[in-house]
This record gives structure tokens, sequence and C-alpha cells, in this order.
């Protein structure tokens, strides 16, 4: 894959219409409700049952009714509208506590959590960095990786959009077609605390980020909702984001096709969609010992993410995947 990406991923050479074509994917199905940047939820409801008796699992409560105390996560605006459903879940459940989720980018999650120790979950878009890691263990914790989903970078255009390339070299659409408007290309990306960003970066531009960054007429926004409405605004813009971003907004936005490959379940599994990813959450075993009621919401994540995750705009990890996880957050409480 890698040999291949600077044919395959739209950048810095202008490509044939007939080789990425403006199209809407057809799964995930549902789209989600509109996404916001921070979260605390409280339980509001009545929880729906109770379960049986014996509820400890691999030493983990797992019945949400019998956790208590606080959730404190922050990390991927890619990951939040995932984690957001899952904790109105627990929620809905029984678990009377508060799960604060901060949508800050996954570079700002890593510091909070690796750093500043403010949180008890990363979530994240990419995995943790050898340095972030180190950071982590300056104060004391060691991160265990969770995957809990994949994602598909959408890179998108308005529907009144009918070109297809994203040129970081070119600063007007007529540079890339003389055919083309003489309109400045817009470029909406997200902010450099993204894991979105740095997984753009990586696969595109070898993690050199100056061609991108220095690209004329670009945003940037930590905030897929804010990138999401500049490539809505203009015929003349193209963005990328997280699948879920897209799906909410497919009446409104285009996603590109690469190579002729468009994000669906069948192509993100079999790795023929160039720009998949996975999710992750990161935890510490420390935190787990100290605050039970963090491995229950991560073992709820992990039994409940794939009823919840193709609903959200987000594609299942692969089985092997989730139950690795599982076994390293069983491994932490040991």
């Amino acid at each position: 894959m890698k040999s291949r990406k600077l044919v395959l991923w739209l950048l810095a050479i202008a490509l044939l219409a007939s080789v990425l074509v403006g199209c809407q994917s057809t799964t995930p199905t549902a789209a989600p409700e509109t996404a916001k940047s921070a979260a605390t939820l409280a339980p509001t409801a009545a929880p729906k049952a109770v379960l049986a008796a014996n509820t400890v699992v691999d030493g983990i409560e797992t019945d949400p009714m019998k956790v208590t105390g606080d959730v404190v996560t922050a990390g991927s605006s890619t990951v939040f509208p995932l984690a957001e459903r899952i904790a109105e879940r627990f929620q809905d459940e029984g678990y009377a506590g508060n799960i604060t989720i901060d949508s800050i980018g996954s570079g700002a999650g890593y510091e909070r959590f690796c750093v500043a120790g403010e949180t008890d979950v990363a979530n994240a878009s990419r995995g943790i960095k050898d340095s972030e890691i180190e950071s982590c263990r300056a104060i004391g914790r060691e991160p265990i990786e969770i995957r809990v989903g994949t994602d598909a970078l959408a890179v998108v255009v308005s529907t009144a959009n009918t070109f297809v390339i994203f040129s970081d070299a070119t600063v007007k659409w007529s540079d890339v077609n003389p055919a083309w408007p003489a309109e400045n290309i817009q470029r909406f990306i997200p902010g450099t605390d993204s894991g979105t960003f740095d997984f753009f970066v990586e696969e595109v531009f070898a993690k050199d980020k100056t061609p991108h960054l220095s690209a004329a007429n670009t945003q940037l926004s930590e905030d897929d909702n804010v990138l999401v409405q500049g490539v809505q605004g203009s015929p003349y813009a193209i963005g990328y984001f997280g699948y879920a971003y897209y799906a909410e907004n497919a009446d409104k936005l285009n996603v590109l096709a690469i190579e002729g490959v468009t994000p669906t379940n069948a192509t993100v599994d079999d790795n023929s969609y160039p720009l998949s990813r996975p999710l992750f959450l990161y935890a510490d075993a420390g935190i787990l010992a100290a605050k039970p009621q963090v491995a229950s919401y991560i073992s709820f994540f992990l039994t409940h993410v794939n009823e919840e995750i193709v609903s959200v705009g987000y594609f299942p990890a692969p089985a092997e995947a989730l139950e690795a996880a599982r076994a390293s957050l069983a491994d932490a409480i040991e």
C-alpha cells in the first residue's frame, strides 16, 4: 500500500475525473446525531433492566447499575460520536455516574492522558507514539491499547462540486485543469493535534507536514463539524475527516472514490480502501485498579460497540482485534 500512495491519494498531481468519482457510499446506512466538541453525560432515566446476580467477568463488574464513580475521557474528534453513543447506552442501562468526553484531537488527548494525567481514557484515531508512551511512563502510566473500531477517512467535496482533485501544489482549480473554473481551491483540514491530520500526513506525505500546511487557502480546525460546514459552503472547497461526519451530511457532500474504490464495509475489511484506519481507546492498569468504573466502561464499550458502530457511521473492527482488546483489558485487571 505504501508504494502506491503517491499515485492513489489525490495529492500533488492532477487526477482525471474518471479516476476519482464523487459518490456516496451505501454503508453505514444510518447517520449519527450532530456531534459536539465535548460532553458530560449524566443519567437521565431509569435503567432498562437488571442483569443476573453474578455480573463480575474477568474481574470486571459488568452490571452498569453496580458501578459508581465518574469516568473522564478526552481525545479524538473521530472517536467522539462513538464514545458518546456508548456512554449514553451505559447510562441508559443503569450507570449512575458522569462520563466526560472532550473532543480535542488525538494528540491533545494523549497529552492530557500521558503528560497532565488528567483523564482516565484517551480516545484516539491513531496509534500512540513512542514519545507519548515515554511521557506516560514518566508519570507512572503504561498505556494499554484497546481497538474499538475502524474508520474510513472520507475525502469530500460539496455536492455542487463536480471536480475531483485535492492538490496541495496548486492554487486554482484551473491550475489542475484549464477547463475547470479559475477559482481558488479552498482546503478544510483537521488541526495539527488531530489524529486524522497525523494519519493523512503520514500516509500521503511520508510524514512531512510542510507541503500540506503551506498550501494556499487552507483552513484548519480540531472541530470536524467546522470542516463539514466549510466544505458544504462552497463548490470550490475540499476537505477530509472521519467517515461518521460524512455519513451525517451525505445529502450535502460527495465522498470521493480513490482509484475507483469507495469506503464500504467490504473495502475497509479487505484494505482495498487506502485510507482506512483503526480507532482506539487507551487506558492504564493503575487507573483500572483505582477506578473500577473505568474498567466497567471499557468492558461495556467492547461488549456493545458492534451493535452501535455502524449506525454512528464507522465500521466494525475485526473480531480478532476485539478479542485481543478484551484480553488486554482482562490482563490489566489481574
